[in-house]
């Protein structure tokens, strides 16, 4: 029996694994799509571990008063263990005519994760991610998935063509309306 071992091990160490969820999360919230395409028990693991980080950016940007900097700062901190930390021997200075080394796609996640996601998902209680599956692969038959993040451009977008489509029925179905009333009243002034 499997009591109180609530999570998938993938096949991994502890280390790995952990490792192995903090990039995957790191590449779901940099990507320009708000998508990840992995295999379908990686996305089923990613899903809880990526929405606790989004949750505590979406309290940090709700937060208002005395306090709030301080607070926002530990929210920062809390959500930067979901992420690998930036370069830790990061050279302040350089020899002449090199450039530092860029940070780590965990310190641009985190940035965008509170600037950009927590505003985004701060009217919405939780479910900040969506599963599809695509079958299955060619190579060795693992289920494939795709993760991504809800209320993306392309969202917005197939809500709007929606919209433009239901309006467009509307008129028109207005417009045969108002017809079939029109010669609904010119038959019964005839008569």
């Amino acid at each position: 029996m499997r009591h109180l071992k609530a999570h998938r091990k993938l096949g991994r160490t502890t280390e790995h694994r952990v490792s192995m969820l903090r990039n995957l999360a790191t590449s779901l919230i940099n990507s320009r799509e708000d998508r990840i395409v992995t295999t379908l028990p990686k996305a089923k693991e990613l899903r809880p571990f990526v929405e606790r980080a989004i949750t505590l950016s979406r309290r940090a940007a709700a937060l208002e008063g005395n306090g709030s900097e301080a607070t926002g700062v530990h929210l920062r901190r809390q959500a930067a263990s979901f992420f690998h930390a930036g370069n830790h021997r990061r050279a302040t200075t350089t020899r002449r005519g090199q450039t530092p080394p860029p940070r780590s796609a965990g310190v641009a996640a985190l940035r965008r994760l509170f600037d950009e996601l927590g505003e985004r998902f701060k009217d919405r209680p939780g479910g900040y991610t969506r599963i599809i599956k695509m079958g299955r692969r060619s190579g060795d038959g693992a289920e494939l998935a795709i993760i991504e993040l809800v209320d993306n451009a392309r969202d917005q977008e197939a809500r709007n063509n929606a919209r433009k489509r239901a309006g467009k029925g509307s008129s028109k179905k207005k417009a045969a309306e108002t017809k079939e009333s029109a010669t609904t009243s010119e038959e019964g002034s005839e008569e």
